[in-house]
């Protein structure tokens, strides 16, 4: 089964994550930051990932440590689930479209992590949280995720559904990129590893 668990504990945080690569998008996340959460939910739904994230973190400071952190955790728990990686596509990409917004993301699990982001929000808060933390979850999970990633934002006026297709960007091309090829069940590399 291509599952995992990870717990982080540092002095600012502690992260319990579980994840399931082959669920249903089944999510039960708590991490303290309402939105975030709601985005966390967002990631595993439209992945189709099973995903439980508990978090406590010092949200008396600020939601910064605490939305990192989930994403090194998360990051961490994906490389575990995916194993050697034998028998994935490996790539996945997609445009998604959420009203205004439109958001562009495509993904390589290389081992190699890269990101680059273009996405710019017209305000620096969504309610409570700010707006710079979802740069800085993607930056957190793709450098422990071995992940190249890019995410392009090309129309939105509305923080809210930049973000929000941002995460279900990213999850769709997550979804595919984890799925199982049915025409290759070998390492998808000539350099015979990832």
């Amino acid at each position: 089964m291509r599952q995992a668990e990870i717990t982080r504990n540092t002095a600012e945080t502690r992260i319990e994550v579980r994840v399931n690569l082959d669920g249903t998008g089944v999510y039960d996340n708590q991490t303290g930051v309402g939105f975030f959460d709601h985005m966390l939910d967002q990631l595993s739904r439209h992945s189709l990932i099973d995903m439980t994230v508990r978090a406590k973190g010092d949200l008396h400071i600020d939601d910064h440590h605490t939305v990192e952190d989930v994403g090194i955790a998360l990051g961490q728990a994906l490389v575990q689930a995916l194993g050697d990686k034998k028998g994935i596509r490996r790539y996945g990409s997609f445009l998604l479209a959420m009203d205004d917004a439109l958001v562009r993301s495509a993904l390589d699990l290389s081992g190699r992590p890269y990101l680059v982001w273009n996405v710019e929000f017209p305000s620096q808060k969504i309610g409570s949280f700010d707006t710079e933390l979802v740069r800085e979850f993607f930056q957190a999970l793709s450098t422990h995720g071995g992940i190249t990633l890019h995410v392009d934002a090309l129309h939105g006026i509305n923080s809210h559904h930049i973000a929000e297709a941002a995460f279900k960007s990213v999850a769709r091309a997550l979804r595919e990129a984890v799925e199982p090829d049915p025409r290759n069940d070998t390492l998808p590399s000539t350099k015979g590893a990832l």
